[in-house]
C-alpha cells in the first residue's frame, strides 16, 4: 500500500461520513435556524423551546433515514473488506 492509496481511502471515508451524517445535520440546522428566527421575532428566550423540538425532529429524521444510513455503512464496509482481501 502506497501513500496515494491511503489518501484515496481516507478521502472515501470522509465522503462517506458526509453522506451519512450530512442529512441529519442539515435537518438539525434547518430546525435550529427556524426556531432561532421564531425566537428572535417573538422575543421568546426559552431554552427548551429550541432544544426539545430539535431533538424530536432529529430523532424522526434518524428513523426515516435509518435504511439509507445502513445501506451507506454496509457499502463502505464491503469496500473496506474487499480492499483488505486484495492486500493479503
Amino acid at each position: 500500500m502506497d501513500f496515494d492509496s491511503n489518501i484515496s481511502f481516507l478521502t472515501y471515508a470522509f465522503w462517506q461520513i458526509l453522506l451519512i451524517a450530512g442529512p441529519v445535520l442539515l435537518v438539525a440546522l434547518i430546525v435550529g435556524l427556524t426556531i432561532g428566527i421564531f425566537q428572535a421575532a417573538t422575543s421568546i428566550n426559552e431554552m427548551t423551546l429550541s432544544f426539545v423540538p430539535k431533538v424530536v425532529i432529529v430523532y424522526i429524521a434518524l428513523a426515516l433515514l435509518a435504511s439509507y444510513i445502513m445501506i451507506q455503512l454496509s457499502d463502505y464496509f464491503q469496500f473496506v473488506f474487499e480492499q483488505i482481501r486484495t492486500i493479503s
